[in-house]
């Protein structure tokens, strides 16, 4: 279900690494949270995050949340198709359903996030 060579945060993002570049989407857990995802708000490819900061928006049947950086850098890439079928998110969360690619500043921060086993920890100790 959490694939190991993802990295997790407690605000259930996830982070995998192709080279110096972090994907990003929402884990399976929080599109499952979510339910029927309706919309996904993203920045354009340029901006600058610090770990912590907002990138966007998802909105779903039964809510809206917050989307949080877990690591610093500059967007290189947005995954546009998401807003012609934002769906994807719940069908392929790890998979197509990425929202963006980050030029780490501080590679070093991937090695604070949890690993599939820590956050499935992290998962049943909130229950």
């Amino acid at each position: 279900m959490y694939p190991k060579d993802l990295k997790y945060d407690r605000e259930h993002e996830w982070v995998r690494l192709e080279g110096g570049i972090a994907v990003m989407g929402i884990s399976h857990f929080a599109q499952d949270q979510l339910g029927e995802v309706v919309y996904v708000d993203l920045p354009t490819a340029g901006v600058v995050l610090s770990a912590g900061d907002s990138f966007g928006e998802i909105e779903s049947v039964k809510s809206v949340s917050e989307l949080f950086s877990p690591v610093s850098g500059e967007i290189v890439e947005v995954n546009d198709a998401l807003s012609d079928t934002p769906e994807t998110v719940n069908e392929d969360p790890y998979g197509d359903g990425w929202m963006i690619k980050v030029s780490l500043s501080d590679p070093s921060q991937v090695d604070a996030l949890m690993d599939a086993d820590g956050y499935e920890a992290f998962l049943a100790e909130a229950e």
